[in-house]
C-alpha cells in the first residue's frame, strides 16, 4: 500500500521561511523602537520645558523680591546723616539698623560704600570677616550706583568666598543741583544656595550660564565655577578683570553634544566627572533681563526603557501573529487529516476542557478574594476618614490652647492683681478684728468677696474658651462673641493704652453658627491684629458688623504695617507664618479659614487704603431667635 501522505518542505524553502520572519521580526522591533523614542523624546522634552519654565520663574522671584531694599535704605535718614559726617559719628548704630534690616529681609548682607567704595558700616560688623574698611571700587555695581542708577552684580564674594547676587542704590545727600553725583553706595547680597538646595530634588540636573559660558549655578555642586566649553584667553582676561570669580580656576564641565535637535534642545553627555557615561536631553532658556542662560539636563532613561518596551512589545505582537499564523495553518492540515487523527483531536478537547474549568475555579477564588481584600480597604478607608475627621477637630483645639498660652501673661496679672488685694484686705480685716472694729473688717471681707467674684469669672472666660466645640449649629449673637474674645485680650489692650473702635448696628445680629469655634477664630484675628501693631504709635483695633439682607459680615482691622502684597496670597496656607522662630507654627489662620468654611462662611484678607489691614468673615445671616414674630410664625423658624 503506498503512502499518500504529503511530504514536508524541503530543506531551502523551509530555511528561507524561517530568515524572513526573522527578518520580518527584527524591522518591526527596529521601526517601533524607533517611533518610541521619537514620542518619548517629545514627552520628555514638554516636561523638561514645564520644569526649565518654572525654575527660571522661582529664580527671578527669589532675585526679584529684594531689589527694592537698597534704594529704601538708601532714602533714610539714619544712612544720609552718617553718610555726611561718617569720622564724627558712631557707626554702631548704623550697623545693627543694616543687621536688623538683613535679617528681616533674610539675605546674606547689606552694607554702605562711600564715593570712594570703602565701606563704611556693614551688617557683618561683627564677624572676622566684615566688610568694614574693604574697598569695592571695582565692582560693577559700585560704577552703575555712582552712575546714578540702580545697579546689579553676581559672582563670588572677595571676604566670604561665596556666591551671590548684589544689589546696590546710589545715595544722595543733594540731588536738587544739576552736576550733583551720588555720595555713596548701598549694596545688599543674596546668597544662591537656597535655590540650588531646591533644584536637588528635581529629578533633573539644573544649571545657570553667564554670557561667557561659566556655569556658576547648579544643582549637582562639583559642576558650580565650571564651564561649558573651554574658555578662550580674552574671555579668561575679561573674568578676571572684574574679579567675577576671584582666583577660581573655572575648568570645563566636560559637556560633549552627541546630537542637535534645534538652537535649544540637544542630547549630550559628560565626559568626565561624577556624570561620566550618563546622557542626557539638554533644554536652554534665555533669561534676559540677567543676561544668562538656564539649562535643564532630564536623564534619558525614561526614553531608553520606553524605546526597550516597545521593542519587547512589538516583537511580542509579531510573535503571536507568527504563531497565530503556524496555528492557522496547522488547522488547516489537521482539517485535511482530521479522519486519521479524530480520536487524538477528541483527547485534545477533553484536556482542553478540563484545564479550562480548572482556569474557572481559579479565576472564582481569585475574584472571591479580590472582593474581600476590596472590603478590607473600603473599611480601613472609612477608619482612615474617621481618623482624619478626630485629628482635624484635636488640631483646631490645639491651635485653640496656643492662643490660650499666648494669653497667659495678661491673665497672670489679671489674677495677681486681686490676689495682692485680697491679702492685703484679710490682713486688716485680721487687724480690725483683733480691734473689735467688726464693722471695719466686714467692710475688708466684701472686698474680698467681690475680689474673688471677679477671679471666678476670669477662670469661666478661660474655661469657655479651652472647651471643645460640637457639631451642633446654633443662633448665636454676633456682638455677644465680639465682646468675649474682647474681655480675653481686655489687660493687654488696656497696658498697651490702644484705642478700640466698635461699630455695632442698633438691632441685635445673629447667625446659625457654633459659638465656641466662631469665637476661636475672632480670637485669633484679634490676636494677629494686635501683635501686628506692637510698633505701632499710636494702635487703634477696629471692630465693625456690617448686616445686609441674606449675608453678616465680621471686620477686625488695625492700623499697623499692613500685609505684604506678595505675601498675601499665602497667609491662610498651612505652617506659613512671618513671625519669630517659637512664636506660631503657621495654623491659625488656616484652621480660622477651615473653621470658617465649615460655618458655610468665607474668610478673607486685604490692605487698607491708609495702612493696616482688614480679616473679613462673611456668615450667611439669620432671623433674631428672640423675635416674637418669628416664633408666632413657623414660616421663619
Amino acid at each position: 500500500m503506498s503512502d499518500t501522505r504529503r511530504s514536508p518542505l524541503p530543506v531551502r524553502p523551509r530555511t528561507l521561511l524561517v530568515l524572513a520572519a526573522i527578518a520580518g521580526l527584527l524591522v518591526c522591533m527596529w521601526q517601533t523602537a524607533r517611533l518610541a523614542r521619537e514620542q518619548a523624546l517629545q514627552e520628555l522634552r514638554h516636561d523638561a520645558e514645564n520644569e526649565l519654565r518654572l525654575s527660571a520663574a522661582s529664580l527671578v522671584g527669589h532675585l526679584s523680591r529684594h531689589d527694592y531694599l537698597p534704594e529704601l535704605l538708601a532714602s533714610r535718614e539714619m544712612v544720609k546723616r552718617f553718610l555726611n559726617d561718617p569720622d564724627g559719628q558712631d557707626s554702631m548704630p548704623l550697623n545693627r539698623l543694616l543687621d536688623r534690616f538683613r535679617a528681616t529681609a533674610n539675605v546674606s548682607d547689606i552694607y554702605l560704600l562711600d564715593h570712594t567704595g570703602e565701606t563704611l558700616a556693614a551688617s557683618n560688623w561683627h564677624r572676622r570677616d566684615t566688610f568694614i574698611g574693604q574697598n569695592y571700587g571695582f565692582r560693577p555695581y559700585y560704577r552703575e550706583a555712582m552712575d546714578g542708577k540702580n545697579g546689579s552684580f553676581y559672582g563670588l564674594g572677595t571676604q566670604s568666598r561665596d556666591r551671590g547676587y548684589y544689589f546696590s542704590a546710589p545715595v544722595w545727600l543733594d540731588d536738587t543741583a544739576p552736576n550733583a553725583r551720588p555720595d555713596g553706595v548701598m549694596v545688599l547680597k543674596v546668597l544662591l544656595d537656597a535655590v540650588e538646595s531646591g533644584w536637588a530634588e528635581q529629578d533633573a540636573e539644573l544649571l545657570v550660564t553667564d554670557r561667557n559660558g561659566v556655569i556658576f549655578m547648579a544643582s549637582r555642586p562639583e559642576l558650580r565655577l565650571t564651564t561649558m566649553a573651554p574658555l578662550t584667553r580674552a574671555q579668561r582676561q575679561t573674568i578676571a578683570a572684574s574679579r567675577r570669580y576671584g582666583d577660581a580656576p573655572l575648568p570645563p564641565a566636560g559637556l560633549h553634544e552627541d546630537q542637535r535637535h534645534d538652537a535649544r534642545t540637544r542630547l549630550v553627555s559628560f565626559a568626565s566627572g561624577s556624570l561620566e557615561g550618563r546622557r542626557y536631553l539638554s533644554l536652554t532658556r534665555p533669561m534676559e533681563d540677567f543676561d544668562w542662560h538656564i539649562h535643564i539636563l532630564k536623564p534619558l532613561t525614561p526614553v531608553n526603557q520606553a524605546q526597550w518596551l516597545a521593542a519587547l512589545l512589538a516583537g511580542g505582537l509579531y510573535g503571536l501573529i507568527a504563531l497565530g499564523a503556524g496555528i492557522g495553518w496547522q488547522r488547516l492540515r489537521l482539517r485535511r487529516e482530521r479522519e486519521r487523527f479524530a480520536e487524538r483531536e477528541r483527547r485534545t478537547l477533553a484536556q482542553a476542557r478540563d484545564e479550562l474549568e480548572r482556569h474557572v475555579e481559579s479565576r472564582t477564588r481569585d475574584l472571591v478574594a479580590t472582593n474581600r481584600r476590596l472590603s478590607a480597604e473600603i473599611e480601613e478607608r472609612r477608619r482612615a476618614e474617621e481618623s482624619l475627621r478626630a485629628t482635624r477637630d484635636e488640631l483646631v483645639q490645639a491651635a485653640k490652647l496656643a492662643v490660650l498660652g499666648q494669653l497667659a501673661a495678661g491673665i497672670n496679672h489679671e489674677l495677681n492683681q486681686p490676689l495682692a488685694a485680697i491679702r492685703a484686705y484679710t490682713e486688716n480685716a485680721r487687724a480690725f478684728i483683733a480691734r473689735q472694729r467688726h464693722e471695719a473688717a466686714d467692710a475688708n471681707l466684701a472686698q474680698v468677696l467681690e475680689l474673688t467674684e471677679r477671679m471666678a469669672e476670669i477662670s469661666a472666660q478661660l474655661r469657655q474658651f479651652s472647651r471643645k466645640s460640637g457639631d451642633n449649629l446654633t443662633a448665636v449673637s454676633v456682638a455677644s462673641c465680639f465682646a468675649y474674645a474682647l474681655r480675653l485680650f481686655q489687660s493687654r489692650i488696656h497696658e498697651s493704652g490702644m484705642r478700640v473702635e466698635q461699630h455695632w448696628p442698633e438691632q441685635a445680629v445673629w447667625v446659625r453658627a457654633d459659638p465656641v469655634r466662631l469665637e476661636q477664630v475672632l480670637v485669633n484675628l484679634i490676636g494677629n491684629a494686635l501683635q501686628a501693631m506692637n510698633d505701632t504709635a499710636a494702635p487703634c483695633l477696629t471692630l465693625a458688623i456690617v448686616a445686609e439682607s441674606t449675608t453678616v459680615y465680621l471686620d477686625v482691622a488695625d492700623n499697623g504695617p499692613g500685609i505684604d502684597e506678595a505675601r498675601l496670597a499665602q497667609i491662610f496656607e498651612p505652617f506659613y507664618t512671618t513671625k519669630s522662630m517659637g512664636s506660631g507654627l503657621g495654623l491659625g489662620l488656616s484652621i480660622s479659614r477651615r473653621i470658617v468654611e465649615d460655618l458655610d462662611g468665607q474668610l478673607d484678607a486685604c490692605n487698607l487704603p491708609g495702612g493696616g489691614a482688614r480679616f473679613r468673615v462673611r456668615l450667611p445671616r439669620i432671623a433674631d431667635p428672640n423675635d416674637p414674630a418669628r416664633l408666632e410664625d413657623p414660616a421663619h423658624a
